[in-house]
C-alpha cells in the first residue's frame, strides 16, 4: 500500500512539475498570452493608421481641394498672384 501511495505522489509531482514548468504550461501561456496582447495592440495601431491614409487616398481622389492643400503645406508651393508671408515666432520683450 505505501509503495502505491508513493507512486501515486510521484506521479501527482510529475503532473504537477508539467502544468507549471513543461511545454504548453503556465508559464508559456502567460507569455504566449503578453505576446498577443502586444500584437493586439500593434495591430489596433495599424488599422488607425490605415484607415487615416484611406481617407487621405480619398480626399486625393475626389477633389483639387486636397492636391492644393497638400501642395501648400508640404511643397510650400502658391498661386499665382498670391503672397506668402511666413510669420516667425519673435522675442519677447520684457518691459
Amino acid at each position: 500500500m505505501r509503495l502505491f501511495q508513493f507512486l501515486l505522489l510521484c506521479l501527482a509531482l510529475f503532473v504537477q512539475y508539467k502544468l507549471w514548468f513543461g511545454h504548453n504550461g503556465v508559464q508559456d501561456y502567460s507569455r504566449l498570452k503578453t505576446a498577443v496582447n502586444s500584437h493586439q495592440e500593434t495591430n489596433a495601431n495599424l488599422i488607425k493608421r490605415n484607415k487615416v491614409l484611406k481617407a487621405d487616398i480619398e480626399d486625393l481622389k475626389l477633389g483639387q481641394e486636397g492636391v492644393e492643400e497638400r501642395a501648400r503645406n508640404e511643397l510650400g508651393m502658391i498661386k499665382p498672384g498670391e503672397t506668402f508671408i511666413r510669420v516667425l515666432p519673435g522675442q519677447q520683450y520684457n518691459d
